[in-house]
């Protein structure tokens, strides 16, 4: 692995540690993502639920359409 990108993940690690609201935050989108990898891993068709996952972060990130 790149070294650099290495070193810049620890520091966001670190900058995300020391400060509480976003430690929560992040502690947040990781349950999420967890259960929607835990969505795609069960449906049958995984390929079709992965599209419909990146569909809905999509459309979160776009303002909930």
């Amino acid at each position: 692995m790149n070294p650099l990108l290495v070193r810049l993940v620890r520091m966001g690690a670190r900058r995300i540690a020391a400060n509480p609201k976003v430690r929560e935050a992040s502690a947040r989108a990781a349950r999420a993502a967890v259960e929607e990898a835990g969505r795609i891993a069960r449906d049958r068709d995984r390929p079709r639920a992965a599209g419909r996952a990146v569909r809905r972060a999509w459309n979160a990130l776009q303002g909930g359409r």
